[in-house]
C-alpha cells in the first residue's frame, strides 16, 4: 500500500520535472558557444538570476532522487532469493529430485540401439 503511494508520487514528480525542464527558455548556444558560435562571451554562458522554473527544476530533481531512494528501500524483499531447483527439492517428499526413468531394453545384435533410444556405450570394433 505504501509502495503504491510512493510510486504514484514518483510518477507525478516525473511529469512535473519533464514539464519544468521543457518550459524553460533556451539559454542559447550551449556548447556551440565554446567553439566560436553565436558570439558567446563565456564557455557556459553568464550567470543569470534563478527563475521560478529553475528553482522548481532543482526542487523536483531533489524530490525525484529522494523518492528513488525511498522506493528502492521499500522494494527490498524480505525472503532470500531461491532457485527453481531448490523449490523442486523442497516440494519432493524425500527432499531429493526424482531421477529420469531407466530403460532396460537390451541393445540389438548389430550394435545399434532400437529406434528412438540413445546408445549407452560405444560400439565395439
Amino acid at each position: 500500500m505504501i509502495f503504491a503511494f510512493f510510486l504514484a508520487i514518483h510518477v507525478l514528480i516525473s511529469i512535473g520535472l519533464v514539464l519544468a525542464i521543457l518550459m524553460q527558455a533556451a539559454k542559447g548556444g550551449g556548447l556551440a558557444g565554446a567553439f566560436g558560435g553565436a558570439g558567446s562571451s563565456a564557455v557556459f554562458g553568464g550567470r543569470q538570476a534563478a527563475t521560478f522554473l529553475g528553482k522548481a527544476t532543482v526542487y523536483l530533481a531533489v524530490a525525484f532522487m529522494l523518492n528513488c531512494l525511498i522506493l528502492a528501500l521499500l522494494s527490498k524483499t524480505t525472503t532470500q532469493p531461491r532457485s527453481v531447483t531448490q523449490e523442486e527439492i523442497s516440494r519432493s517428499p524425500a527432499g531429493v529430485l526424482p531421477l529420469a526413468p531407466e530403460t532396460s531394453a537390451p541393445a540389438t545384435e548389430g550394435g545399434a540401439p532400437p529406434e528412438g533410444e540413445v546408445p549407452t556405450s560405444a560400439p565395439e570394433l
